[in-house]
């Protein structure tokens, strides 16, 4: 399976002496809105002081070359709202539109993320919860109709646990709204393992996109270039089935074969969920679709590293929009036939 990544990646890159964009701008939201593709990143002003995260916003036409829409961050932390439960940080979000309205599910730290490798905790939290003690990350969302303005809505993950990679479906299946995520870091296990499994994907279903229930596990780790998986951009709705990329993380094998700068790697796989039941995997493919190759997915921030965290369909094609060595925003582009035709031959 061949992704054609853009030949003059990178498509944004951090803006020297910012203070709130100088030293990431990655892991992209992409929405269709008002005829253009919106691009929501991650941002960072630093990496060795508070490295508080914001996401920006950039357009494009053709989509490929963005222009940023302000000089300011789009999103940006909350003191208050909500008890200040992203405080810290915003990052890592996803966007899908549903009914006219614009989700980006994102996320959330209530402690910026350097200060906890400094030992620093939130005083006086609202709880004991890891989210607030120990800096987990937990998801957010956020609701916009213009990208203009948005509103809040709230936590929609508990405190108790480390959770990411939150995804919502573009449209609500048999009444319900779907989401991807994936949890990790309860009391009594392992950094990054669930309760019973290696950290994986989970899915789980809503009637008001804050309460969710029917938590399950959709996918886990299966092959050899995945230690741990998580989702990656939403889902594609095609004849064939949810079209879903994750991605997937590999540590280095004990042989000493990998450069000594890289500490895992991170790639994207594909597989394609029942339309109707999106717990159940029709086909999964066992080969990575994207991996890093050149030197800004290679090295950066954190080397070796691409991390897909949004599409959208542009007449036959699927766009993808990946963050690269968590510095910089990439793109790459396939026919969704091709895609469709490579993951059916893997099918259960």
């Amino acid at each position: 399976m061949i992704i054609k990544k853009w030949k003059n990646n990178p498509i944004l890159e951090p803006v020297r002496h910012s203070d709130w964009e100088g030293a990431q701008v990655r892991n992209p939201a992409v929405v269709i809105h008002a005829g253009k593709i919106h691009l929501l990143y991650t941002a960072a002003g630093d990496i060795d002081l508070e490295h508080k995260l914001f996401i920006g916003h950039a357009v494009s036409s053709d989509g490929f070359n963005f222009e940023r829409v302000d000089e300011q961050p789009f999103i940006t932390p909350s003191s208050s709202e909500f008890e200040g439960f992203d405080a810290g940080g915003v990052e890592d979000p996803r966007a899908v539109k549903i009914d006219g309205t614009i989700y980006i599910s994102y996320c959330a730290r209530a402690i910026p993320c350097w200060n906890y490798a400094q030992g620093e905790r939130l005083e006086n939290p609202p709880t004991q919860g890891y989210t607030w003690t120990k800096n987990y990350r937990r998801g957010g969302l956020i609701a916009s109709k213009d990208l203009k303005s948005y509103k809040r809505l709230g936590p929609i993950t508990t405190d108790d646990h480390y959770d990411c990679n939150i995804i919502l479906f573009p449209e609500k299946i048999n009444g319900k709204y779907v989401m991807m995520h994936r949890p990790s870091g309860w009391e009594g296990t392992d950094w990054g393992a669930s309760p019973d499994s290696k950290a994986g994907i989970n899915i789980c279903f809503s009637d008001d996109l804050v309460n969710w229930e029917h938590d399950q596990l959709l996918a886990s780790p299966q092959f050899s270039w995945e230690t741990k998986i998580g989702g990656a951009a939403p889902p594609v709705k095609t004849d064939k089935g949810w079209l879903v990329l994750y991605h997937a993380v590999e540590t280095p094998p004990s042989d000493g074969s990998w450069h000594h700068l890289y500490r895992f790697c991170y790639r994207a796989g594909v597989m394609l969920l029942d339309l109707e039941d999106p717990t159940r995997i029709i086909a999964r493919a066992p080969e990575y679709i994207l991996e890093p190759e050149t030197p800004y997915e290679k090295f950066g921030t954190v080397n070796n590293v691409v991390f897909p965290t949004g599409n959208v369909v542009v007449g036959d094609e699927l766009f993808i929009y990946y963050g690269a060595a968590d510095t910089v925003c990439c793109a790459a582009a396939v026919k969704i036939k091709d895609m469709l035709d490579y993951i059916l031959k893997f099918r259960k």
